[in-house]
């Protein structure tokens, strides 16, 4: 089998989909410290579907934006696990931030536009991972 060379565009993708996993990540840490640590901050919201006391909402950011900032880092080593794993998690990361919205509308459609930056930038990239073991990243 021949080994495919990766293409200059396929890294700045992996790359920018790393970092923006990484910054994601962060931004949902802070999130959660914010609401764990003073659930004042937020303004919860009467009658929502998906209501939360703010420190479950605090504690779910925490936790996935951890998991977040970790499958940024794999990605960035050029894991093929961790690129096909980091659509599943941005795809979630949106789902998560689209919860949020009543709470902090402005840093959810941040985490939202992000999320949808990464699976781009992931699927686009893709291909040229499927068979090769080792990417050159």
């Amino acid at each position: 089998m021949t080994r495919q060379r990766t293409s200059g565009w396929m890294v700045g993708f992996t790359a920018f989909a790393a970092f923006m996993m990484m910054l994601i990540g962060s931004f949902q840490i802070a999130i959660g410290v914010v609401a764990v640590f003073n659930q004042d901050f937020y303004v919860t919201t009467p009658n929502y579907v998906f209501a939360f006391d703010v420190g479950v909402w605090g504690w779910i950011h925490l936790l996935w934006g951890i998991v977040v900032l970790a499958a940024g880092i794999a990605v960035l080593r050029g894991s093929v696990w961790a690129a096909t794993l980091g659509s599943v998690i941005a795809a979630i990361s949106a789902v998560q931030a689209f919860l949020f919205l009543p709470y902090e509308p402005f840093w959810s459609i941040i985490v939202i536009a992000l999320s949808v930056m990464v699976i781009w930038a992931l699927t686009t990239g893709l291909p040229d991972y499927v068979g090769d073991p080792n990417p050159d990243i």
